[in-house]
């Protein structure tokens, strides 16, 4: 018998994105903000928003042609890995009434959100009251509350949880920052503004903190009264932080300090600067060699000795644990950032020399500082180095992370009297300068002798930097 053919309705003309896995094991982000909204036409690999992991801020394209049909997700909500964000109707024709069908069922939460497309009908006074706004002086027009969206306001995830931390909704803020970014100055007089309300009677007495001269003065402390707790959360790198330090405190640790005599580094550094400045060659990122560039060289020179130390240990239930070696030295670099404590991480080491890991340097230094850290930048540490010497402090304790065996603590740099070395003068005082290098290792798979003899290479080749022309690259 024959068959008659028919014209089936195309199937998937609303497709849902899935958000992509962004590395690291990262199972959840935050929608920072959207860059569409629904309607909007999109092409292949333009920007649909900006997202806030564990370990940095990610920009998500899209990766079909289409027209936005929803968004899954308000800015400042939690996104699942692998889980629909968006939806796209990759035809453009799709009818409001067949997304139901073509869409994968709700959550709960987003059957619960009222629908955006129908509006109450107001009565007849309200409509009155809006034909008046419409018509306010531009005067009036700056103090009528801002009508909020779905798109937070450009910020750094610091200054967004601020926002959170004082109950201020940050889309209600004009932003004095480059891009019209929101500042931490920003909202405190927000802040300010919002507290000027007059609900007390004036006085013309100061308040608590303040001066009649506009001076700080320290509050009044009171005397009595049960202890105040405010709790705080934390920020997303401080959770960050939080899972990674905690799993790191498993694995046994020991300490091996050791200090290093700086006073030929000084003086190559010196030199060098000069023939950087006078000749040009220093890169477009480099304004000046610091110290960092020339101990993270000295340790990835150690590490072809010492091969151990750039390792990972590999536990699996199934079978006895592995030392996994690694042949590229991949030197993280803890550093102190608005968002908190962040470590990328300068990709094969080995390979570069002082200006290039300089360079590198600046690059993620200046990445880290506006937040845009991308996950290559975090990912694939194999050592690390942390230098909190810059700050203040001269010796401390460094926790080993997790999936690396050993980390480097530098402590500041400071000027101390010695004896000289020089034969036949070793009754003579002379100026050095010092710092103190403090080491952490695994203890399950780092002996201390091991740890010691690394410690010793690195401290060889900072006192005498000139070994590393003979190993340039």
């Amino acid at each position: 018998m024959a068959r008659a053919f028919h014209a089936a309705r195309p199937l998937l003309a609303v497709k849902p994105v899935l958000l992509a896995d962004i590395g690291e094991g990262i199972v959840e982000c935050e929608i920072i903000q959207w860059f569409v909204e629904p309607g909007a036409r999109v092409e292949e690999f333009s920007p649909l928003c900006e997202v806030q992991s564990d370990k940095a801020s990610v920009e998500i394209t899209s990766r079909f042609a289409g027209v936005v049909k929803k968004l899954r997700y308000d800015a400042g909500e939690m996104a699942k890995v692998g889980k629909p964000f968006v939806d796209i109707d990759i035809q453009g024709d799709a009818k409001e009434e067949d997304v139901g069908t073509m869409v994968p069922p709700e959550t709960p939460r987003t059957e619960a959100e009222p629908k955006p497309t129908q509006a109450p009908v107001r009565p007849p006074a309200e409509e009155t009251a809006a034909a008046q706004v419409a018509v306010l002086t531009e005067h009036e027009t700056e103090h009528t509350p801002k009508v909020k969206g779905k798109h937070a306001a450009l910020a750094t995830p610091a200054v967004r949880h601020l926002s959170k931390e004082l109950k201020v909704d940050i889309s209600e803020i004009d932003g004095t920052g480059r891009d019209g970014r929101v500042l931490k100055e920003d909202i405190y007089k927000f802040v300010e503004r919002r507290n000027a309300a007059p609900t007390q009677p004036p006085s013309t007495q100061p308040t608590p903190g303040t001066h009649p001269t506009g001076a700080f003065t320290p509050p009044e402390v009171p005397t009595a009264g049960p202890q105040q707790e405010t709790p705080i959360a934390l920020t997303r790198t401080q959770e960050m932080m939080f899972k990674t330090m905690t799993r790191s405190l498993s694995i046994p640790h020991f300490l091996y300090a050791d200090e290093v005599d700086f006073t030929s580094l000084v003086e190559l550094r010196g030199r060098l600067n000069k023939v950087l400045s006078k000749s040009g060659l220093s890169d477009s990122q480099v304004g000046k060699l610091s110290y960092l560039p020339f101990i993270i060289k000295a340790v990835s020179m150690s590490l072809y000795k010492y091969p151990t130390l750039n390792a990972r240990v590999d536990v699996d239930s199934s079978s006895k644990p592995t030392l996994v070696l690694r042949s590229q030295h991949n030197i993280g670099v803890a550093m102190d950032t608005p968002s908190g404590l962040l470590v990328p991480v300068i990709k094969n080491v080995g390979g570069l020399n002082i200006l290039g890991i300089a360079a590198e340097l600046a690059r993620l230094q200046a990445l880290a500082v506006a937040g845009k850290l991308s996950p290559h930048d975090m990912a694939g540490g194999t050592i690390t180095v942390s230098n909190i010497g810059n700050i203040g402090g001269t010796y401390l304790s460094p926790v080993v992370v997790e999936r690396e065996v050993a980390i480097l603590g530098i402590g500041r740099m400071r000027t101390v009297p010695a004896f000289s070395s020089v034969p036949g003068e070793e009754d003579r005082v002379v100026r050095r300068q010092v710092c103190n290098f403090s080491w952490s290792a695994d203890h399950r798979v780092v002996d201390g002798a091991t740890m010691a003899r690394a410690a010793e290479v690195v401290r060889a080749i900072v006192e005498e930097p000139d070994v590393m022309v003979m190993h340039l690259r």
